[in-house]
């Protein structure tokens, strides 16, 4: 027996902004229970990150594009942030509710229907992306490493994009994987490759370039060179536009994807 979908029954739709906005505020009311603990790997691991790499390594590796390389990582440990917090929000968090915790099931007793809940799911992956990043930037501002911190608000809609376009693919993983182990190779073989190659660690102007053509239709890539603009204050607003836009189209594209596997899977 199939459960049915709210969103076919126009007698018992409640506004789309406000359902969404149930889904945003029911993640939160979750994840603030244990909010230190939750947002403490936000600022710890790149806090030891910068240490390690940049601190450690950094004084056997010559100056990169002209910056040290501490300063040269800081950026992408922001959008690496936002990247690690969305794909395991969407991918490893929605599943647990979906199939161990049956919160979705119970919300589709509710007017709220299938389509609410995946905008709901992008609307929290999003601002959660946004906080994170600006939390991180915030950080790595405290260790010097940002020129003119009226740049942060850059860096937060970076996070937003990248939460979103991150956020989509988990839900695609979500849909597809069997049980929650199979997430383990969407990791390895996905998100591993493109958190290491996308010009978070080194740059990518000298790799193949089929290589950065093939890094480029993922959204990382994108969020690295907003990021980096925005620590060094290089403002560019072509270059900025072109990264936004591959950001939302990006976004656009794995969203509209992750929404009709998404929802086959909720109302089957």
């Amino acid at each position: 027996m199939k459960m049915r979908d709210n969103q076919n029954n126009p007698s018992k739709k409640t506004d789309l902004i406000f359902s969404c906005l149930h889904i945003t505020r029911r993640n939160w009311t979750v994840y603030k229970k244990d909010f230190v603990a939750n947002i403490s790997p936000s600022i710890a691991d790149p806090a030891f990150l910068t240490l390690a790499l940049g601190m450690g390594l950094g004084g056997y590796v010559a100056t990169i594009k002209g910056r040290s390389y501490i300063e040269f990582l800081a950026p992408g440990l922001c959008v690496a942030t936002a990247l690690l917090t969305s794909f395991f929000e969407t991918s490893y968090g929605f599943f647990v509710r979906l199939t161990y915790e049956n919160v979705y099931k119970a919300m589709l007793t509710t007017p709220i229907g299938s389509t609410e809940i995946v905008l709901g799911e992008f609307l929290w992956v999003g601002l959660k992306g946004a906080t994170m990043s600006l939390v991180v930037g915030l950080t790595l501002t405290a260790f010097g490493l940002m020129k003119n911190p009226a740049f942060l608000p850059l860096v937060a809609m970076m996070g937003f994009g990248v939460g979103v376009s991150f956020g989509a693919l988990g839900l695609i993983g979500s849909a597809l994987v069997r049980n929650i182990n199979q997430f383990q190779s969407i990791y390895s073989f996905m998100v591993a490759p493109l958190y290491f190659l996308s010009g978070i660690f080194y740059p990518i102007d000298e790799m193949p370039k089929i290589a950065r053509l093939v890094v480029d239709l993922f959204p990382l890539s994108h969020g690295v060179r907003i990021s980096q603009a925005a620590f060094w204050g290089q403002i560019d607003v072509s270059e900025l536009a072109f990264s936004f836009g591959a950001l939302a189209l990006q976004s656009l594209i794995f969203g509209s994807l992750a929404m009709v596997l998404i929802r086959r899977k909720l109302i089957s």
